[in-house]
């Protein structure tokens, strides 16, 4: 090795070793905040939620559309649909897509769903922000009058 190579290559590890370090804290600082921001999103959520008294469980999401769990006692009645699309859906007219399911054998809420509970749709909402359109359709087996069913 000729002299001095050594301190060549020393300053190179070096200037090295500052980028790596550089890019790991910029990382963690990056993934710090976001995960702030997430725990943020989620504690403000779960206030709305119970603030509202809400039995309406968001299940999950598959793809762009999420599934709902709906009480019971609620499964007939449009103005609750109408009261949990006002709290799951951003206002502004932005796209939103949801699933609406009832469990009366109070099977295990996860994704996907299963069974018992897929058996039991109730409606879905669709809000297309990119066709300007909206769509609320119930299930059949509810019979609803004067809507068109699915």
């Amino acid at each position: 090795m000729k002299p001095g190579a050594g301190a060549a290559i020393g300053a190179a590890f070096g200037a090295g070793w500052n980028a790596i370090v550089f890019r790991f804290l910029l990382a963690f600082l990056l993934a710090f905040l976001l995960g702030f921001a997430s725990t943020a999103a989620l504690a403000q959520s779960a206030a709305s939620a119970a603030e509202a008294g809400s039995d309406w469980q968001v299940v999950g999401r598959q793809g762009i559309v999420r599934m709902v769990i709906v009480p019971m006692a609620d499964a007939r009645d449009r103005e609750a649909y109408v009261r949990e699309v006002d709290k799951l859906c951003a206002p502004g007219g932005s796209s939103c897509f949801l699933n609406f399911y009832t469990n009366s054998t109070g099977a295990e809420a996860s994704l996907p769903l299963p069974e018992a509970i897929s058996n039991e749709a109730t409606a879905v909402f669709r809000r297309s922000a990119k066709q300007g359109a909206e769509l609320v359709r119930f299930s059949c087996r509810l019979q609803m009058p004067g809507e068109d069913c699915f």
